[in-house]
């Protein structure tokens, strides 16, 4: 099995990659989890109001993408 996990420095040291939205990051209060990829080496995802705008817009439009503004983080992150 070929492994194309991409790796990251951070504070927790070298880690595999994760993509969240900002509000993950940038929120104290919880957001929701969605899930957006059945790839067990794919590991991204992002909050419930990402997930509700998604599905209002049927696709990542630029206006999806602006509100999500996805950040690259460590899986411990």
């Amino acid at each position: 099995m070929e492994d194309n996990k991409l790796e990251i420095n951070c504070s927790h040291g070298k880690g595999i990659t994760s993509v969240v939205c900002s509000h993950h990051i940038d929120s104290i209060q919880p957001v929701g989890f969605i899930e957006n990829s059945s790839d067990p080496n794919d590991l991204q995802g992002w909050c419930y109001a990402c997930e509700y705008l998604f599905q209002q817009e049927g696709d990542k439009t630029s206006k999806f993408r602006k509100f999500n503004n996805a950040k690259i983080v460590c899986k411990k992150c």
